[in-house]
């Protein structure tokens, strides 16, 4: 099928092949021509140094934020509440990771999709994937959330909450369940704001979410005295806010790709894209979630008296080890953009250009992580918690596990680069290296030779081949593109 498109620069008309899924008859040329600087085909021309900084910087900021929220939450709460309420919290992790892995699902394949489309000038496809991301966002976050409310006890006995723990995870994260629709659509719509050219809306909205949430927590744990259930509400507040930010942007007839009533709301080829897709960081998350109740179980049955201190311990770890990931994150966030963009537009050179800078910028990120947990472990951990025992365990977990944490930007990197040039399959495998594949064997291994230490070991050694094995995969993957090309010839 022939469909006609405007270009934004020029406003002389080409034509495009399209997919055969498209349905609708929603024209391509935008009544408001972008500026441009918020127009998404500069993705194909810039400097990609430029666009990097451009992209990442606030995908970047965007991701610190939330990482900032997620760390006051714990100081407030471990300060405030208690050592026994971050133990609590950190059961809630796999918890937290299910549900991310089920909005991820969606945001994920959704900003992909569209950069794609985008790259290939179909702007009406672009819209179609946007309604769908919101129709498809509202289902998940309701049915997710409503299940989970209904088995929540039995899930977070499963995590590993006992009854000194249970009491203090069952409360945080009922609240939080109550606005899952409101987080999926606040989340699946901001990674497509990205996607489709306003990295520095997108950041701007992360911040909302984290300014409401840390200007609410002290008030709701310390003054109306909500304990852990405080820090919860507040959270939910930021993310509401941030929810009528999204919604404000892509209702507005001015942004280049918005909600269209006459485009496609439901649509089972785009769903499947979206799945297909989406399918690599939603198997990251869940298995992060496997993966912490084996750690869990691990720190329990080797910790001793002290195994709900060893869970605490763990929290603060994950709590540190996650701002540095997610600053990552915020690299690869704004490379999605730009590497969906020129693949789509079959511009090769670019799109490695994009991988080996991210690469380099991902191990200086990581590489700083390795060095502050191994100089300044105590300092980090009494931001969190005064309870010496506490801060002990984490110590010995902060000098072991960080060794090898240098080489998981690299890893993280590269298998986020497979998912935004649309090869799920070789990111989902990528991530259960990492994840699942290296580290739940270690786990039963080295925990009975090396106690609470065999459990940071295999975290460590798994973070080592897992980069190994993305590398390799890497090389081959390029080796074989080049190869395709050359055999292609010029075009």
């Amino acid at each position: 099928m022939i469909v006609r498109h405007c270009n934004p620069y020029t406003n002389k008309r080409k034509n495009h092949m399209t997919d055969n899924n498209n349905t609708t008859g929603a024209s391509t040329c935008m009544a408001n021509k972008p500026s441009r600087r918020t127009d998404p085909t500069s993705l194909g021309t810039m400097p990609i140094g430029k666009l990097l900084m451009e992209y990442s910087i606030p995908a970047i900021i965007a991701s610190v934020a939330v990482s900032v929220y997620n760390i006051v939450d714990s100081i407030f709460i471990g300060r405030g509440v208690g050592p026994m309420a971050i133990a609590g919290l950190a059961i809630t992790l796999p918890l937290m990771n299910l549900v991310m892995a089920f909005c991820t699902l969606i945001a994920a394949g959704g900003a992909t999709i569209s950069s794609i489309f985008l790259g290939q000038k179909n702007v009406s496809r672009a819209t179609d994937v946007i309604n769908n991301v919101m129709t498809f966002c509202v289902i998940h976050g309701v049915v997710f959330g409503g299940v989970t409310l209904i088995f929540i006890d039995p899930i977070l006995r499963f995590f590993g909450a006992t009854p000194e723990t249970i009491d203090y995870a069952r409360e945080f994260m009922e609240v939080i369940l109550y606005m899952m629709p409101v987080s999926y659509v606040f989340i699946g719509l901001n990674n497509l704001m990205r996607a489709t050219g306003y990295p520095k809306k997108a950041m701007i909205s992360a911040l909302l979410s984290v300014v409401v949430n840390v200007a609410l927590a002290p008030v709701f744990i310390y003054t109306f005295h909500w304990g852990i259930a405080g820090a919860a509400w507040a959270t939910n507040a930021g993310q509401f806010v941030a929810f009528i930010w999204v919604l404000n942007h892509f209702f507005s007839k001015k942004s280049y790709v918005h909600f269209n009533p006459s485009n496609s709301w439901f649509n089972g080829s785009i769903l499947k894209k979206i799945y297909e897709i989406g399918l690599s960081p939603f198997l990251m998350n869940v298995c992060a979630c496997v993966v912490v109740v084996f750690l869990n179980k691990a720190l329990l049955d080797y910790g001793g008296a002290d195994g709900n201190l060893a869970i605490g311990a763990f929290g603060i770890m994950n709590r540190t080890t996650m701002f540095f990931v997610m600053v990552v994150f915020g690299v690869t966030q704004g490379m999605q953009p730009i590497l969906g963009f020129n693949y789509g537009a079959n511009q090769w050179a670019r799109v490695k250009d994009t991988l080996y800078k991210g690469i380099w910028i991902g191990a200086g990120i990581t590489s700083l992580g390795c060095f502050l947990t191994e100089v300044f472990p105590d300092e980090i951990s009494r931001l969190f918690t005064v309870d010496e025992s506490l801060i002990a365990i984490a110590r010995e977990g902060f000098r072991v596990y960080f060794i090898c944490y240098p080489v998981v930007g690299c890893q993280i990197v590269i298998q986020n680069f497979f998912q935004s040039i649309g090869k799920p399959q070789i990111s989902i495998f990528l991530s259960l290296t990492r994840q699942l594949i290296f580290l739940l064997p270690f786990l039963l291994l080295l925990p009975r030779y090396f106690g609470v230490e065999g459990v940071w070991m295999s975290m460590a050694g798994s973070d080592l081949l897992a980069f190994i094995v993305a590398v390799i995969t890497m090389v081959i993957m390029l080796s074989r593109q080049e190869r395709m090309l050359k055999r292609m010839g010029p075009v």
